[in-house]
């Protein structure tokens, strides 16, 4: 086969960090992880949140989204691991790979909605300042798949093609393929541009940010998922990720519009503790405005009074004129 060029696969999918063994798709998970906090966070302080609010919700996020992401790969690939000759405790080794966007969504949604309730924080405030980063880490995760060999697109000759090691073990067959994850990595910074460029011109607000990452992802999702040749459960001729890919778009589509005619505009304040703590520091918190308030109406009292007895003496002295 005659080809320009093509993207060669990882030899190993482990990185030695010197002694300490790493495997590639748990370093692309973790650096994709640090890079939403770390993002997220700058936006989180820019809306008037306080720094380090992020990262102590992420604390709650992050295990529940991880724990989210296993549970969706074992539940839809079910027989990798419960069926004739599978062993069910590879369901646990995360490292191999198997993590489904989905269900990291969903159930870290759950946990940062515990964290924020602990701040007295709104969750959609929240998803709104860390949906660009989120974007940003799965463009980053998705190069674990690239390391592991896995996930690719149906076979091609392009230029760009992503060259696989044949491994009977693994069910790969030695060739060149479309490189899913690439497109889908791509994919994904674009549609963190497309959020931080819509929400400097839209001030989005209420989740809306949020909910345009999510429509954005699934939009990209369902054609690059077209291309995949791993096994899939299919559902009226589509695989069962473009079902989802299309519910997910209908229903983040929905909220957009219903936010933007409940809630329109941004929240004025993400977090309460941030502006009691500015508030303290400038001297002019609720007891200061008070005190303010007093003396305001006791100086205003006090010059009515002044005015009204010149006026009386002003009568006096006109009196005794003859």
């Amino acid at each position: 086969m005659d080809l320009l060029a093509y993207i060669p696969s990882p030899s190993s999918g482990v990185i030695h960090l010197g002694p300490v063994p790493l495997r590639g798709y748990a370093f692309c998970i973790i650096i994709g992880v640090f890079v939403a906090v770390w993002y997220g966070g700058r936006r989180w302080v820019a809306r008037g949140g306080q720094v380090g609010t992020v990262a102590d919700i992420a604390v709650w996020a992050v295990p529940f989204g991880l724990v989210g992401g296993r549970l969706y790969h074992v539940i839809t690939d079910y027989e990798l691991y419960f069926t004739d000759g599978r062993d069910w405790v590879d369901a646990f080794k995360i490292w191999q790979g198997g993590l489904g966007i989905w269900g990291a969504i969903a159930l870290g949604a759950l946990g940062a909605w515990i964290g924020c309730r602990r701040r007295g924080i709104p969750l959609p405030a929240y998803a709104d300042a860390i949906a660009p980063g989120i974007a940003f880490a799965q463009a980053i995760g998705r190069w674990g798949n690239w390391f592991n060999q896995e996930l690719y697109g149906k076979a091609t000759t392009l230029p760009w093609a992503l060259k696989i090691d044949g491994d009977a073990d693994a069910g790969r067959v030695a060739g060149t393929y479309h490189p899913t994850f690439l497109y889908e990595s791509l994919w994904c910074v674009g549609v963190a541009l497309l959020v931080i460029w819509a929400d400097r011109r839209f001030r989005l607000g209420h989740g809306r940010a949020f909910a345009l990452y999510v429509a954005a992802y699934t939009v990209g999702r369902f054609w690059i998922e077209y291309l995949r040749v791993d096994d899939a459960h299919h559902v009226l001729g589509l695989r069962l990720n473009n079902w989802t890919s299309i519910v997910v778009f209908l229903a983040a589509v929905v909220y957009l519009v219903i936010s933007a005619k409940r809630t329109p505009g941004r929240e004025e304040i993400v977090e309460p503790a941030a502006v009691e703590d500015g508030a303290a520091e400038s001297g002019a918190g609720p007891a200061a405005a008070t005190e303010v308030g007093h003396g305001t109406a006791a100086e205003s009292k006090a010059g009515s009074g002044g005015a009204d007895d010149a006026a009386v003496a002003a009568e006096a002295e006109s009196a005794k004129k003859p």
